[in-house]
């Protein structure tokens, strides 16, 4: 059974706050899918995330261009969105199994729409929409997933009530 954290986000600023204690905790090979519906915030984390890293460039929603890579903070990046892959096989297909392992950092959005094909991750972030504010609920599924939450954890995010 993973470890799991949750977090209450009560405006992007919160989002924002956890994506950049997350920031500071990564380390090379981490793959990070994040779930949730629409406007829950997904890109939100990953962009605080990026820019806490030092991303001064735009950080794009890769919708459309699938994979957007960064080098920010000393990593190598890529930030997947899979939302409009129909079908599982398309993961397979769109050969971004680069983007894993190694010590590329993958922040994957949408990861069910490439399951099963899509390998476990080290951190799984579930982002539900609570009416204004937001809830994300961080579950480790490895050992180094387990050894963020727990960094997580000690370090509570700034910004955030009840962290």
């Amino acid at each position: 059974m993973p470890s799991t954290l949750t977090r209450a986000l009560a405006d992007d600023a919160a989002t924002a706050a956890l994506g950049g204690s997350l920031a500071r905790l990564l380390v090379p090979g981490l793959s990070i899918h994040l779930s949730g519906p629409l406007g829950a915030g997904k890109t939100t984390l990953v962009r605080a995330l990026l820019r806490a890293l030092g991303e001064r460039g735009r950080v794009r929603s890769p919708t459309f261009t699938l994979v957007e890579p960064y080098s920010a903070g000393g990593l190598q990046l890529a930030h997947l969105d899979l939302y409009r892959f129909d079908r599982a096989a398309e993961w397979d297909e769109a050969g971004f199994d680069e983007y894993l392992g190694g010590d590329t950092v993958s922040l994957i959005e949408w990861p069910e729409r490439a399951a099963p094909g899509l390998p476990p991750p080290d951190l799984r972030i579930d982002i539900a929409i609570e009416g204004e504010a937001r809830r994300a609920t961080l579950s480790s599924y490895s050992v180094p997933g387990d050894d963020l939450l727990a960094r997580l954890t000690a370090a509570p995010t700034d910004g955030e009530p009840g962290a």
